[in-house]
């Protein structure tokens, strides 16, 4: 017996696998990343969204002007403790809590707090003159009824404390 052949027709041949430096230029087609155009797009859409959303920010008090505005009323308190010291008579701070400022007897200037704080007053019940507006009394020998102011703004609050027998004023956070 013969055994049998198999022929081998002209088969095409095994390719080999490409190159690194073939494979790497072809990726490099593929995987180009973002070109100038879709990167300009994103940029605009970004600040149509910015623009947009700038106008419904909170324009809310910054910490320091809350704290100089805390500032401002005991300075003003102190000032009317040395009023009535000076001038043997009782002294009155009169607060006015919808229009957010102040003033003492005998001083004919209005200090004016910033819009956006919060005013409460605590103090004794004969000088609440109504609910938006009452004083904070100092005595000829430096004592007063005593009370507290709270100058807040959101979470932040600064009291502005009057002790009673003193008349000490202290800023609290």
């Amino acid at each position: 017996m013969t055994p049998l052949r198999t022929s081998r027709s002209a088969a095409p041949p095994l390719s080999s696998p490409p190159s690194r430096a073939a494979r790497s230029r072809a990726d490099r087609r593929t995987d180009g990343g973002m070109s100038l155009i879709e990167l300009l797009v994103v940029l605009m859409l970004m600040s149509l969204i910015a623009a947009m959303a700038v106008p419904f920010l909170p324009s809310g008090v910054s910490g320091t002007e809350l704290r100089g505005a805390a500032r401002e009323v005991a300075a003003g308190l102190r000032f009317a403790r040395s009023d009535a010291v000076a001038s043997r008579r009782e002294t009155r701070l009169l607060l006015d809590l919808e229009a957010r400022t102040f003033r003492i007897d005998r001083d004919a200037r209005v200090h004016t707090l910033p819009k956006q704080v919060d005013l409460k007053l605590f103090t004794a019940q004969r000088d609440l003159v109504d609910e938006k507006s009452g004083a904070i009394r100092f005595f000829p020998d430096g004592g007063s009824n005593g009370g507290r102011i709270t100058i807040a703004a959101g979470e932040r609050k600064y009291e502005v404390d009057v002790d009673w027998l003193t008349g000490r004023v202290a800023i609290a956070d």
